[in-house]
């Protein structure tokens, strides 16, 4: 039944390309130039092996993008520090509401004494912190 339905084109699906890629090439490799297109199409950090043939035949400039491990872990031990500065800074408000509601004026201020040189010491660390990370971006 569904089958003499006529099919009714524009109700959707992608868009027709105007200029569709329909010729194929082939290209055999032996092992040791394979190896090395793999290396080359590796650093180049391009989505796709085709992509990659294409900028190679065409000219275009090939690009070796490097990323350093390291660098990579260190952001995201940063970024997870800053999470850890701002749950910090929350406790720290919360702490301070429940001394002044739920203690005498004089144990209060002696806890927030010890806070705050505990506080003195966090900053410190966050100090150290920007130092490093400054002296980071200057090096690379």
């Amino acid at each position: 039944m569904e089958k003499n339905r006529p099919t009714r084109k524009g109700r959707g699906g992608r868009p027709a390309k105007i200029d569709t890629a329909s010729h194929c090439v082939m290209v055999r490799f032996n092992d040791t130039e394979h190896a090395r297109f793999l290396t080359m199409y590796e650093q180049s950090g391009l989505l796709s092996k085709a992509a990659f043939i294409k900028a190679r035949v065409f000219g275009d400039v090939f690009r070796v993008i490097k990323t350093d491990r390291g660098t990579l872990e260190y952001v995201a031990k940063l970024t997870q520090l800053h999470a850890q500065f701002r749950a910090v800074g929350t406790n720290y408000n919360q702490v301070v509401k429940l001394l002044h509601t739920h203690f005498s004026e004089r144990k209060a201020l002696a806890m927030l004494y010890k806070l705050e040189n505990t506080t003195r010491e966090l900053a410190a660390v966050g100090q150290r912190i920007v130092a490093l990370s400054e002296e980071f971006q200057k090096r690379w």
